[in-house]
Order: C-alpha cells, then sequence, then structure tokens
C-alpha cells in the first residue's frame, strides 16, 4: 500500500501531563499559601507586642477580615485561601491530638455529650418554633436551626440537600451563622476573662456554644491553649453527631414532606451522613491514642504542638480572608433575629449546664 497516497499514518496521541501535578498544584495554591503565612507571621509578632489577654488566633483573624474587605482580592489567592481554611485547620486538628491522652478526650468527650445533646435539641425545637412566629420558611429555619446547634456551615451544607433546600435558602443560613461566630470569637474571650472562668469551664462553653468548627478553634484558643484544647474535644464530639442528625432529619422530611420514605431514599440518607463525618476526627483520636501508649516522643510531642498552633493561626488568617462582610449585611433583618435568639438561647444554656454539670 502506497502511505503517501492515503496520508501519513497517525501514530499513537501525544501523552498528555496530568494537570493535577504537584507542579500545577503548587502554582495554583502558592499565591494565596503565601499570603495567608506571611499575614499568620505578622500576627504572631502584633499579638507579641499586645497585652496576653489579646491571642494570636484574634490578630490573625481580624487583619484576615479588614484585608479581605477592604482590598479586592485576585482570584489566583483563592485556591491558597481555600486551602489554608479547610486542610490546615484539619491537619492543625490532627496535630492537637498529640498533646492529649485518650483518658483526657473519652472524659471530656462524655461529660460533653450531656451538655451538647441538651444545646442540640433546645436549639433546633426554639428554631423552629420562632421560625414559625417570624414567618421564616420552613428549611431557612432548620438550616439555621443545625448550623448554631451543631456544626456551623458544615451541618448546614450537608443537611441542604436533605431538605431540597433553595440555595437562597443556605446563603441566608451560611451568612447569619458566619455573623454571630464571627462576633463570638471576638466578644467570647473578652466575657470569659472579664468573668475569670476556668480554662475548662470556657473550653466547654466555646465547644458548645461556638458555631463553626474553625470560629471554636479561634476561640478556645484566644482563651488560653489549654481552654482551646478542651474546646476542640468538645466541637469534635458535636461533629460526630452531624452524621446521625441528618438521617433523623431526612427520614423526617421524607415522611411528612413527600408522605413516603423510600428505601432508596434512605439509602441515599445514610451514605449522605457517612460521607460528612469528619474524618479528622480519626486523625485526632489516633493521634490521641500513640500519646497515650507513649509512642509520641517528647520532642516530636513539642513539634507537633508548634506546629497545631501555626497551622490554626493560618487558617483563622484565611477565614477573616474569605469572610465577605458585605454579603452578611445582604441578610435579612429576620433570619438575623432569629439567628441572634439561638445563639444567645444556646450560649446561656450551655453556660447553666457547665455550671452545674462541671463548674465555672
Amino acid at each position: 500500500m502506497d502511505k503517501r497516497r492515503h496520508g501519513p499514518i497517525v501514530g499513537p496521541a501525544p501523552v498528555r501531563q496530568p494537570r493535577g501535578t504537584a507542579l500545577s498544584w503548587g502554582a495554583r495554591h502558592a499565591p494565596g499559601l503565601g499570603l495567608v503565612l506571611l499575614l499568620a507571621v505578622v500576627s504572631r509578632g502584633v499579638a507579641g507586642a499586645l497585652p496576653d489577654v489579646i491571642a494570636e488566633v484574634t490578630v490573625g483573624l481580624l487583619l484576615g477580615l479588614a484585608l479581605g474587605n477592604i482590598v479586592r482580592l485576585p482570584a489566583a489567592l483563592q485556591p491558597g485561601i481555600r486551602f489554608a481554611v479547610g486542610t490546615l485547620l484539619r491537619v492543625g486538628i490532627v496535630l492537637l491530638g498529640a498533646r492529649l491522652s485518650v483518658q483526657d478526650v473519652l472524659t471530656t468527650g462524655l461529660d460533653a455529650l450531656v451538655i451538647v445533646a441538651a444545646g442540640m435539641t433546645t436549639a433546633l425545637l426554639f428554631t423552629l418554633g420562632a421560625g414559625r412566629l417570624l414567618r421564616l420558611p420552613p428549611r431557612l429555619c432548620l438550616l439555621i436551626g443545625v448550623g448554631t446547634a451543631v456544626c456551623g456551615n458544615t451541618a448546614i451544607i450537608a443537611t441542604a440537600p436533605t431538605i431540597e433546600a433553595k440555595e437562597r435558602d443556605v446563603s441566608f443560613a451560611v451568612a447569619t451563622i458566619t455573623l454571630f461566630g464571627t462576633l463570638a470569637v471576638l466578644l467570647y474571650p473578652a466575657i470569659g476573662h472579664l468573668a475569670a472562668f476556668s480554662d475548662q469551664a470556657f473550653g466547654y462553653w466555646a465547644g458548645a456554644a461556638v458555631n463553626d468548627t474553625s470560629q471554636v478553634i479561634a476561640t478556645g484558643f484566644a482563651y488560653s491553649d489549654a481552654a482551646g484544647e478542651v474546646a476542640t474535644v468538645v466541637k469534635l464530639t458535636r461533629n460526630t453527631l452531624m452524621g446521625p442528625l441528618i438521617v433523623v432529619i431526612g427520614a423526617v422530611y421524607a415522611h411528612v414532606v413527600r408522605g413516603a420514605v423510600s428505601g432508596r431514599r434512605n439509602r441515599s440518607g445514610a451514605r449522605r451522613a457517612m460521607a460528612v463525618v469528619p474524618p479528622f476526627v480519626l486523625g485526632f483520636l489516633g493521634m490521641a491514642l500513640l500519646n497515650s501508649l507513649g509512642l509520641i516522643p517528647p520532642q516530636a510531642e513539642q513539634a507537633a504542638s508548634e506546629g497545631a498552633k501555626l497551622l490554626v493561626l493560618a487558617a483563622l488568617t484565611g477565614v477573616g480572608l474569605s469572610t465577605n462582610l458585605g454579603q452578611m449585611r445582604a441578610v435579612g433583618l429576620r433570619p438575623f433575629y432569629l439567628g441572634l435568639a439561638a445563639s444567645t438561647l444556646l450560649s446561656l444554656l450551655t453556660l447553666v449546664l457547665i455550671a452545674v454539670l462541671v463548674g465555672l
């Protein structure tokens, strides 16, 4: 056969380089990560010159908020900032486990379980009832309720598909929860110092009453390292209850709103619940187990502790950079009132339970 007559024989297609290589990943994330780490270093230096009651995580959050809302950040920074808020925070939480023992975790977690369960139930029921009085959409009320009671924005995003919530409801709920969580980071440590709470009591309060995981950790460590450790354990106890709660919400919604619950929907809800159980909880417990068995040398424990502090500081700086105060102002007054009432009730209830069960 005359190859020239029929054109060239097409050889194998050239091998394309995978887009997800380390080089391309670094190029996408380096600008945002660089900014976050730079602000974290500046925050640590500024906090060192301020009174001890003002923690570096508070300075980092405020610097991030100021820069992120005064300057229009380039889109190229966003991948790195999102990585800091998500991955770096979770790695920092895992490293925190190296400072604790399994006995510490179990003791705190069991005490926290009663406080968390009572707070979750009360906040959810109150939000649904008060939302009806305010004539707010039921789905929006439920999203604000789970965001306040369980796990902040993560719980909202995980619950929304289960109840077929509209994007507008999700945005309102996220903005409301973000607003009160940010205020808690700034107000709770000041209140705690004025009331002279013990580190343990404040840690329980922050872990049980503040909304998002990043906000809880910022609030706890803004008070003290010991309070931050307790707050982390309490918050992880709340996080582990998110999966079962979403299954219950999905089943109730399917029964009441959709009429009948099919086996297919139940299995889908169960899979979704398993998917939202945070993997870093297992990593945190694993590090605590290794520490309990004496498998983490003192030098490694100290390095993990310092690494956790830096990663948490970087993550909270990223939270400030990614918080849009303009979107918060766009939230209507009625959802704002509902979120304020639910957050206040949860805060006061947990304080009463802590005073009775743990002591202030």
